[in-house]
C-alpha cells in the first residue's frame, strides 16, 4: 500500500471489493478529499487512443486521465450506487478532485459513482457490490425466501385439500358400494331382505313379534286373516254321529212244534 502523510483524513484499507479508501478523521459536507491524477492521454493518438485500463477517468472527448499510477490514491476509491462523495471535474484545468456531498465519519469508506458507462462495462456483467446493492440484494433475497415459503405453504395447503377431497369422494364411492351391495340382498318374491322375510317366512329365523302371518299361529292363538283374506287352512268336516241300532232279539217259542212226520 502506498504510503499516506498523516495529516491526511483518509488511509487505504481492507474493504469487500479488496482495497478501499476510509476517513481517519471527520469530513465534512463540500470538503475537496483528494484529487484524481495521472497522464493525460489524448485521443486524437493512436497510441495514446490504444490504452486500455479500469482507471481512465474521462474528461472530455480529447483528454483522459490515466490513473492507473501508484501515487494515485483516489484509485483506490470504490464505487458506490449511493455514495458519500463525488468527483467534482474541471476540464479545463484537466483536474478531478473528489468531494464529499455528505458528513463522513472516521471509519467510513470514502466512495463516489463512477458514472453510467463505467457502470456498464466493468460492473454490471459481475454485479455491483457496493452497499446498497448489498442491501438491496440481502432483501431481494429475504424476499425469496419469504415467497418460497409462501409458496410451499400453499402448495401444502393445497396438497392437504386435495387429500381430504380424495378421503371424501372414496368415502363416497365406498357407500355407493355398501348401497348397491344392500340391493342386490334385497330379493322379491319371499326372499330375504337384509335378514327379513316376507309372506310369512321367518325374520332372522324368528318369527315378528311371535306373530305369523299367511294363517299361521300368533303367540299360540287362534289364526287370523292377513290383509283381509281368508285362512288358506281350512277346518276339517264334522261328519254326522252314525245311528245308533237297536238289536232285537229272536223271538223264541215255548211250545215245542210237532215235527212233520
Amino acid at each position: 500500500m502506498p504510503s499516506i502523510p498523516s495529516n491526511k483524513p483518509y488511509r487505504v484499507g481492507r474493504s469487500r471489493t479488496g482495497l478501499g479508501l476510509f476517513a481517519t478523521k471527520p469530513i465534512k459536507k463540500g470538503t475537496k478529499i483528494i484529487r484524481y491524477f495521472g497522464p493525460l492521454l489524448d485521443s486524437k493518438k493512436k497510441k495514446d487512443d490504444a490504452i486500455e485500463n479500469k482507471y481512465l477517468f474521462e474528461l472530455n472527448d480529447r483528454w483522459t486521465i490515466d490513473g492507473s499510477v501508484r501515487k494515485n490514491i483516489a484509485r483506490y476509491i470504490n464505487h458506490a450506487c449511493k455514495p458519500n462523495a463525488e468527483s467534482d471535474v474541471k476540464p479545463r484545468k484537466r483536474k478531478v478532485f473528489i468531494r464529499a456531498i455528505k458528513n463522513i465519519e472516521p471509519g467510513e469508506e470514502i466512495n463516489y459513482d463512477y458514472g453510467t458507462d463505467y457502470f456498464k462495462a466493468y460492473l454490471k456483467p459481475i454485479g455491483c457490490k457496493c452497499a446498497a446493492c448489498e442491501k438491496k440484494r440481502k432483501r431481494q433475497r429475504a424476499e425469496a425466501r419469504a415467497e418460497k415459503a409462501r409458496l410451499k405453504a400453499k402448495a401444502e395447503r393445497k396438497a392437504l385439500k386435495n387429500a381430504e377431497k380424495l378421503a371424501k369422494a372414496e368415502e363416497k364411492a365406498e357407500a355407493k358400494l355398501k348401497a348397491r351391495s344392500a340391493k342386490k340382498k334385497l330379493k322379491l318374491n319371499g326372499h330375504s331382505l337384509n335378514g327379513k322375510s316376507l309372506n310369512g317366512k321367518s325374520l332372522n329365523g324368528k318369527p315378528p313379534n311371535g306373530r305369523s302371518l299367511n294363517g299361521k299361529y300368533l303367540n299360540g292363538n287362534s289364526r287370523v286373516r292377513v290383509a283381509g283374506k281368508k285362512s288358506s287352512v281350512r277346518k276339517p268336516p264334522v261328519s254326522a254321529p252314525a245311528p245308533v241300532l237297536e238289536v232285537q232279539p229272536a223271538a223264541i217259542s215255548l211250545e215245542a212244534q210237532p215235527t212233520a212226520i
